[in-house]
């Protein structure tokens, strides 16, 4: 009976081990499969917004013209135009002759005229010294008081003959004057029309030109941001180019297109602008921004704004290192940070380095700027 249980206990024994090995191996794979460790998204930096000083500008655009632009015309009739002294874009200066016309006809009625006022004079001396003889024979009763009056008449005549000539020889010397073409005040020859050898009438433009050289910014503001100008405001006029001149508002258009809703706001430019070698020239388009002083702002990074979809966000940082997208509305722009208008506190961390690359929710390795 021995004999036959032995071999049982063997085959149970072998069963049990065979059993408890494979629980072994099970218990083994089991915690090969335990879940691992979350791994960081990306390693980032955050920063918190700091505060700033940031200035108010308003955007404007307008074209660029003359201050006041001046048309010089000939005031002589019929004379023949002998030279011009100056051509487009000269400087001159107030009284500075332009042109000048013949003065051959002019120098002989004035010749004329002078002759003319000599008579005169010759004659009033001659009627003066009759009136006077009659004068003194007043009461002899040599001469009839008729006769006595017809001598006084006489000199007034004469008189009037002398203030006459003077007249016409004074209306002489003036065209005489006006041979001559000269600018009506300092600045820089726009246009030229002047030819030599033409004959021109009385009132034909020979020139214009941008009085003392001054242009301005004449810049369309709409009507609703008027109230934040006035005169002596500064603003900043960007040419084509891309150079910048400095502008003060000098007046405001009293009146607002009623087409466009916006009135003209005339910046005058420094007098250097209408050089030749100037940036700017009359007729030219310019953008430009006026100051209007500055205000405190809630400023972040450029590099921690990320825009998709057309909406601006930040992430940031939560204590399990996870981030959370955040939507900002983004303002005014000082170097490289941005003023944020909305939905952010001050003592918020946000990621700055490696935001572009981040989706809500992502674990992220913070280390130091």
């Amino acid at each position: 009976m021995k004999t036959k249980l032995k071999p049982l206990a063997y085959l149970l024994a072998a069963a049990f081990a065979v059993a408890a090995a494979g629980i072994s191996a099970y218990s083994q794979a089991a915690d090969d499969k335990k879940p691992e460790a979350p791994k960081a998204a990306l390693t980032v930096t955050v920063t918190k917004p700091s505060a700033a000083s940031l200035p108010i500008k308003l955007a404007a655009n307008g074209n660029v013209a003359a201050w006041q632009e001046a048309s010089v015309s000939s005031e002589s009739n019929g004379l023949r135009l002998t030279e011009v002294r100056v051509n487009v874009g000269d400087v001159v200066k107030a009284g500075e002759v332009l042109a000048v016309f013949s003065a051959d006809t002019v120098n002989a009625d004035l010749a004329q005229a002078q002759a003319a006022v000599h008579e005169a004079e010759a004659n009033a001396a001659d009627a003066a010294a009759n009136a006077a003889r009659a004068r003194t024979l007043q009461n002899s009763g040599a001469l009839s008081a008729q006769q006595i009056s017809q001598y006084n008449t006489a000199e007034q005549t004469a008189n009037a003959r002398i203030a006459s000539a003077k007249a016409a020889l004074a209306s002489q010397q003036l065209r005489l004057k006006y041979t001559r073409v000269v600018a009506p005040d300092s600045g820089v020859i726009s246009a030229r029309t002047a030819t030599v050898g033409a004959v021109s009438g009385a009132g034909t433009e020979l020139f214009r030109m941008i009085r003392q050289g001054r242009l301005e910014w004449r810049a369309e503001v709409v009507a609703a941001d008027l109230r934040n100008l006035k005169p002596g405001v500064s603003a900043v006029v960007k040419a084509a180019n891309g150079s910048e001149v400095p502008g003060k508002v000098r007046m405001i258009a009293p009146t607002v297109d009623p087409q466009t809703r916006s009135a003209l706001v005339y910046v005058d430019l420094p007098q250097s602008a209408a050089s030749q070698d100037a940036p700017f020239k009359a007729g030219m388009f310019a953008s430009g921004q006026f100051q209007l002083g500055a205000s405190d702002a809630m400023t972040v990074p450029q590099q921690a704004i990320v825009v998709r979809d057309g909406f601006s966000f930040v992430f940031s940082l939560n204590a399990d290192k996870h981030v959370s997208q955040i939507k900002v509305q983004p303002g005014r722009r000082l170097g490289d940070r941005i003023e944020v208008l909305g939905g952010l506190k001050t003592d918020t961390q946000i990621v700055v380095r490696g935001a572009g690359f981040l989706n809500d929710g992502d674990l992220v390795n913070v280390v130091a700027n």
